[in-house]
């Protein structure tokens, strides 16, 4: 493998810098503090073609590989992690799944008004009594003519008031079975479709999380993707997936934290040299570059698989495991590198040290994933 950045690579990178200058970074601590969802933002990034890095391009997309995705997803993260977050919830979940699953008249209706960010999408999986135990959920979908009717609930979902499409798995067979839930797609402002409260998080406080709630909501059946029944196993996918864009965004919080604490490190003096001349902080900054190499290794790794079309439940787990843990690690260092200035607001390592935490439980949690491997290597 070539570790180094190809030429889409070094596009992206330079292309997120120069849009985050103006777009981003003068507006993070007010996005932050407020918790405000951008939604502008994300439009300008659908312009840039980073709402639909891998649709193709005869849906409007970018038609890139996961290796452009996941560098343009680091890359956001680095400047903040809320909006890494949010490109990454609307590419990975709610447009891949269309992608992966829909027919070519889904695909052709709903992929390209998502690649451009004219619609911002959802994916809805999680429940209040069902997180890990997705299986179990209680949201179900009774046919009814050429109709579904769905009822329940989604929680900590992803765009959930400002989405304009969401992808929704709901039960449609007996509870617990993995081919008793079908995927739907619903649009905002189908009948009996909302969104509930907003979340007031610890942090991503850029990234809007809410409640989905269907009362006797309406869905044709042609909204289904897949059959009947598959609705499970596609998101279990799709999810594969997912864990390799939330290892970017946790390599992205972390290289983020360093790059700070590396910068401080050299421009604080005490005793009269740089802190970073002192053996205690110099061996904190050798385990936080040679953690983030790690990080970075099994996320490409996983990223190769992945645009091989091979299997790589291990290795997406494993990359995800590894880099949010790291990227909760790296972020405390930081902030002890920073010492009291690391508590504060007016330096960016104490909000990635509150972003990190959600990477170890978003798209499932560090113990899943270590079920998942454990599973992998078991048998």
């Amino acid at each position: 493998m070539d570790f180094n950045y190809n030429e889409n690579q070094k596009m992206i990178a330079d292309m997120v810098k120069q849009f985050g200058k103006q777009n981003i970074t003068p507006f993070v601590r007010e996005w932050d503090d407020n918790q405000i969802f951008p939604v502008e933002v994300f439009k300008k990034l659908g312009e840039l073609g980073l709402m639909g890095v891998l649709v193709p391009t005869e849906y409007g997309g970018s038609g890139f590989s996961y290796t452009e995705y996941v560098t343009a997803i680091e890359q956001l993260a680095i400047l903040d992690p809320s909006i890494g977050l949010s490109m990454a919830a609307h590419n990975s979940l709610c447009t891949g799944h269309i992608l992966q699953f829909g027919n070519e008249g889904q695909k052709k209706k709903w992929l390209p008004k998502l690649a451009t960010a004219e619609w911002i999408g959802a994916w809805g999986l999680t429940e209040h009594n069902t997180g890990s135990d997705a299986g179990g959920m209680a949201t179900t979908a009774i046919q009814k003519d050429d109709n579904w009717i769905l009822n329940g609930a989604k929680n900590f979902i992803t765009h959930a008031i400002s989405g304009d499409i969401s992808v929704v798995i709901a039960r449609t067979g007996e509870k617990g079975d993995s081919h008793g839930m079908t995927a739907f797609v619903i649009e905002k402002g189908t009948k009996g479709f909302s969104s509930g409260k907003k979340e007031d998080k610890l942090g991503m406080r850029a990234s809007e999380t809410a409640e989905l709630i269907f009362d006797n909501c309406i869905v044709p059946s042609e909204n289904i993707l897949g059959n009947v029944g598959d609705g499970f196993v596609q998101a279990m996918k799709v999810l594969d997936g997912g864990r390799i864009s939330i290892g970017a965004l946790s390599l992205g919080i972390a290289k983020g934290a360093y790059f700070s604490a590396l910068q401080y490190s050299k421009e604080r003096v005490q005793f009269g040299k740089p802190i970073s001349h002192f053996q205690a902080i110099a061996f904190k900054l050798a385990d936080m570059a040679t953690e983030i190499e790690a990080s970075e290794l099994l996320i490409y790794s996983s990223v190769d698989k992945k645009n091989r079309n091979e299997k790589m439940t291990l290795e997406g787990a494993m990359a995800k495991y590894y880099s949010s843990e790291i990227a909760v690690k790296v972020s405390n260092d930081a902030v002890q590198v920073l010492g009291g200035y690391g508590y504060t607001k007016d330096f960016p390592v104490e909000r990635f040290y509150r972003d990190s935490k959600l990477c170890t439980i978003g798209e499932g949690t560090s113990e899943i994933q270590k079920l998942v491997i454990a599973k992998q290597i078991i048998g």
